[in-house]
């Protein structure tokens, strides 16, 4: 599920669902027994912060990061009872499908964009610019991310050994349980937490009160929270990680000379003397390894004058998402106006189709359908036709009630049938006004690229990053800074008054602005190339939707299917694995994994339209058992991330005689036809066969050693309790009075002394003394409640039918988006601009600035010559020639805008042949460097229009004149609204409609 799309679409169509949390004050006065949190959300941002000059190269920082992170979330929340942290475990097989495909995608745009970084330093290098080296990083491959690797089984360690340290030396977790599932669990990390959920709601004792909160950032959970039926649950976000600066309210120079000057203290240990220089965050508190005596530290170790130093961690503003309340949208906008007399109408029966729905927009299991997009706002039509057809349909679409039903009684097929077939209907038009928008766009991009080559250039070499990153990644790092500026003790020679240090600081200001000028090149680059538009590409289409003939074409081109028999057999085919898939996610998401091995066999879906004949599929799954971690790295990971894996499986990915050397290519289709982003393209990467894979596993598992073993082992969560809670008791009591307990005995846990948390538990063979930790099973015999829980206290309703806004239907709205009505913190409805274009005045016309249609006035306007023959060079200050670049231009073989690029950027004059020289003396490509050249001047004409719109709107609202750009000569007409001088730029009627407008001036065409 698109997790961006459809969290979008969820606030702006239910905007109270959403409150603001914060760590220091609790404005809605909410209070939380259980905090669970989806640690994979944690760990990705914390391996791989994004904007970040200064990302951590270490394991140890990625740990310590992680529990800042766990530290302000739990700060937040403040659960009473218990925390539950999940990490995703091998998967089912129908997810590794979408895991392989995105981990080889993500080895293959690395492999690219390390190229395009190393074309970007040797530009530096060639424009004497100094930039931060390479480092060597143990996080230089973000697939270690998967069950089974060294950084996983390090990660678990290092977690169970925080744990206890927060459980002894913090008083809110000493009264709290904690469960902690790593990676050698099976299962994804959500999955485990609603089976933890559904088990608990079933047990003896269970309080229906209980307040949940769930922290992650897959809009997936969202869908199975519903599932839980579970009113008092509220799931935390936030958008990103973002790196705070440490210092705030002081310059650049001076921000520049306290990070020299720290980094000279840190050289002669100066640490000790003035602890105040660099403030370290939590360093007020040791880590768990100090606690456990531990030599290393990821915070500070006593035994050591060296503080370990980087920067600190900050989140953006975090926000509740209260499912009470999204209860009470749904059963307001999901209201049946006419059911079947034979139906009595149940929300919660409302909320299992409402998730069963959704299902069609795609998810991890699935792919979506062609017919659905979320963006183009496929979950309103959805919930249209399921209100429209409710009484045709007759009733319900699933019943959880019979989940565990064999015969698959739980979907109701001729229902769902029905139901979909409705949805096809829509289909033509879909398509057809989609191709109208993709036109549109494709034309106003094309304009776009047009006015961005002819715009000035005064801004094309402002890439000054200290005013748009730097106040974002400016945190010290002493290792990169000691390649720059030389070894410690020459440095701690020259930084012997305020003077030198400022002037230290501001060469190392300068790298890092240069660093940070290259990062930004590279993600625009890499950002330009993944628009099929702007990159001169133009996009492929061979389908054709909306275009007479597309359903034969679909198939012809995804499916190699010619004549009209394959067609329908692949159509058939499509339909029957389509409808397993539909079954198995809804089992997944109400009562756990229906089978470890089912996964659907095609990287596409079928239309709505062509989903006949469900009745006829018989589905039935077998239930079969989890991979094992290292079989599953086999199965999901890339070559290059062989070194994840022992030395004796990573031969069966690289080594030529392999058998099974077919499931790793080095080269594979990326099926980006009909998409205008890349990462909206499909890898079509193979599919592994489960059965060769496994035959090969079994032989290079004898061969495993000991802490190999270990890290491809099945385990079970661990329980944590401190001695003097109740568990607690239960636990010493046991180990007192059955001293011959083994680990595999199975001990019930009492509800009484557990605060309601229900299972089964094995004791550890060691027993520690102020933290007990067990293993901790659930019960396997419970059958999920589809239901609330008798005895819950539903919150008084606070949204009524007015807090509903109406929106059309996509398709039938005239525009890419229909008229919407967006909210303010405070809910407050606000008018959104409408689609009516304002009288407007064309002011020029045409593309050029020499004589032509369109010219106003030669006395008062300055004849200029052609923005295409304007340099970086004079960007700078220098002279400009037309005469002298046209010149270049015929003599070189090359662009001519590229030469001055590369031979100008550093300020010097512009010589023709001197660019050609250097040029050709490098090793770049030419067709690199003019891509290059074409994303700085569209990104430098989108910052240009961007700005004067601002300043526009501003000068509007403030004394009604026009803006700067726009009196370079003064509108001759008789009365405005009225057209002068042919076509040209757009000159709103009045002020007024200038703020509702988008203005899309510097386009030639309307």
């Amino acid at each position: 599920m698109g997790v961006p799309s459809f969290y979008r679409w969820l606030v702006n169509k239910y905007p109270k669902i959403v409150s603001v949390a914060s760590e220091e004050k609790n404005p809605n006065g909410l209070e939380f027994d259980n905090l669970y949190l989806d640690m994979n959300g944690i760990i990705h941002p914390c391996f791989h912060p994004e904007d970040n000059l200064f990302p951590p190269t270490t394991f140890e920082d990625v740990f310590s990061n992680i529990y800042d992170y766990i530290d302000k979330l739990f700060n937040i929340v403040r659960p009473r009872k218990l925390l539950y942290m999940a990490i995703d475990g091998v998967a089912p097989r129908a997810k590794m499908n979408q895991q392989r495909s995105r981990r080889f995608r993500t080895a293959k745009d690395n492999e690219v964009a390390e190229e395009v970084e190393n074309m970007f330093r040797k530009q530096f290098k060639m424009e004497g610019k100094k930039i931060l080296p390479k480092e060597e990083s143990e996080l230089s491959d973000s697939n270690v991310i998967t069950p089974g690797t060294e950084f996983m089984y390090l990660l678990s360690k290092k977690l169970q050994c925080y744990i206890k340290h927060q459980m002894v030396n913090d008083s809110r977790w000493n009264g709290i349980k904690v469960i902690l599932s790593d990676a050698n669990v099976p299962g994804e990390g959500e999955h485990k937490i609603m089976s933890f959920i559904r088990a608990q709601r079933c047990s003896e004792g269970y309080d229906p009160n209980t307040r949940h909160c769930l922290y992650g950032l897959d809009a997936d959970l969202i869908m199975l929270v519903l599932a839980t039926h579970e009113v008092h649950f509220s799931i935390l976000r936030e958008e990103v990680l973002v790196q705070e600066d440490t210092v705030n309210s002081i310059s650049e120079i001076e921000r520049s000379a306290r990070k020299a000057e720290a980094y000279s203290g840190k050289c002669r240990g100066w640490f000790k003397q003035n602890p105040g220089l660099v403030p370290e965050p939590g360093s007020s508190r040791h880590t768990p390894e100090v606690a456990l005596g531990s030599k290393n530290s990821d915070r500070f170790n006593e035994d050591s004058n060296e503080i370990k130093r980087r920067a600190p961690v900050m989140k953006k503003p975090f926000q509740y998402l209260h499912v009470w309340l999204l209860r009470e949208y749904l059963h307001i906008d999901m209201k049946i106006s006419n059911p079947p007399e034979s139906v009595k109408m149940d929300l919660e029966r409302i909320i299992d189709d409402f998730i069963f729905i959704c299902f069609f927009t795609g998810n991890d299991f699935l792919p979506h359908m062609p017919t659905l997009e979320i963006h183009e706002r496929a979950t309103d039509l959805l919930i249209h036709v399921y209100k429209e057809e409710f009484k045709n349909l007759g009733g319900y679409l699933v019943d959880i009630q019979r989940i565990e039903d064999k015969k698959g009684e739980y979907v109701k097929l001729k229902r769902v049938e029905k139901f979909i077939l409705s949805v096809g209907e829509y289909e033509e038009k879909i398509f057809k006004k989609r191709s109208e928008i993709r036109d549109r766009r494709l034309r106003r991009v094309q304009s776009e690229l047009s006015n961005a080559e002819d715009a000035e250039d005064q801004e094309c070499t402002e890439v000054n990053l200290g005013s748009s990153l730097g106040s974002t990644d400016h945190a010290f790092h002493a290792k990169k800074t000691l390649s720059i500026v030389g070894p410690s003790t020459d440095l701690d020679e020259k930084l012997t008054s305020s003077s030198e240090v400022v002037n230290k600081a501001t060469n190392y200001s300068e790298v890092l602005n240069n660093t940070s000028e290259l990062k930004q090149k590279l993600k625009n680059y890499i950002r330009f190339q993944s628009d099929t538009f702007k990159n001169g590409g133009l996009l492929s289409d061979k389908v054709k939707l909306g275009v007479q003939g597309w359903r034969k074409r679909y198939y012809e081109v995804k499916f190699s299917a010619k004549t009209p028999e394959e067609m329908e057999r692949t159509r058939k085919s499509l339909v029957e694995k389509y409808t397993e898939g539909l079954c198995w996610v809804l089992k997944y998401y109400f009562s756990g994994v229906p089978s470890w091995t089912w996964f659907y066999p095609y990287h596409y879906s079928p239309f709505a339209s062509d989903l006949k004949g469900l009745t006829q599929v018989n589905v039935k799954f077998q239930k079969g058992q989890p991979l094992k971690p290292f079989d599953q790295l086999l199965a999901v990971l890339p070559p290059n991330s062989g070194h994840a894996l022992p030395e004796v499986y990573k031969k069966l990915m690289v080594d030529k005689d392999s058998i099974i050397l077919d499931f790793y290519p080095t080269s594979f289709q990326i099926d980006a036809d009909g998409k205008r982003f890349m990462w909206q393209a499909i890898c079509k990467v193979p599919f592994i066969q489960e059965d060769r894979l496994l035959a090969e596993t079994r032989k290079a598992e004898k061969e495993l050693k000991g802490h190999e073993r270990e890290r491809n082992a099945e385990t079970a969560d661990r329980l944590f309790a401190s001695n003097s809670s109740g568990l607690g008791e239960q636990i010493s009591s046991i180990y007192e009075s059955c001293p011959s307990l083994n680990q595999n005995d199975t001990i019930k846990i009492n509800n009484m002394l557990s605060d309601g948390v229900s299972g089964f538990m094995h004791l550890y063979k060691e027993k520690d003394q102020e933290v007990f930790c067990v293993f901790y099973r659930l019960p396997l015999d419970y059958i999920p409640i589809p239901h609330l829980v008798e005895g819950v206290n539903i919150p008084e309703k606070t949204i009524t039918e007015k807090d509903i806004v109406e929106t059309s239907l996509w398709h039938e709205f005239n525009g890419s988006a229909p008229h919407r009505v967006l909210f303010n913190q405070n809910h407050n409805l606000k008018s959104c601009p409408t689609n009516k274009e304002p009288e407007i005045i064309y002011k020029y016309a045409g593309i050029r600035w020499d004589e032509g249609r369109g010219k106003i006035d030669n006395s008062t306007v300055q004849t200029r010559p052609s923005p295409a023959f304007r340099s970086h060079a004079q960007c700078v200050g220098n002279s400009f020639s037309p005469s002298a670049a046209r010149a270049s231009t015929s003599a070189s073989s090359l662009n001519w805008r590229l030469e001055k690029q590369h031979a100008q950027c550093a300020g010097n004059s512009f010589s023709p042949s001197a660019a050609r020289t250097s040029t050709s003396a490098s090793s770049l490509n030419w067709r690199f460097e003019k891509q290059l050249k074409t994303v700085d001047s569209y990104n430098a004409w989108s910052r240009r229009r961007n700005t004067e719109e601002g300043s526009w709107r501003n000068s509007s609202t403030s004394n009604n004149t026009s803006p700067s750009w726009r009196q370079i000569q003064p509108i001759h007409s008789s009365s405005a609204g009225k057209q002068a001088h042919g076509r040209g730029q757009y000159v709103p009627k009045t002020s007024t409609d200038s703020l509702n407008t988008r203005s899309r001036y510097g386009s030639n065409n309307r």
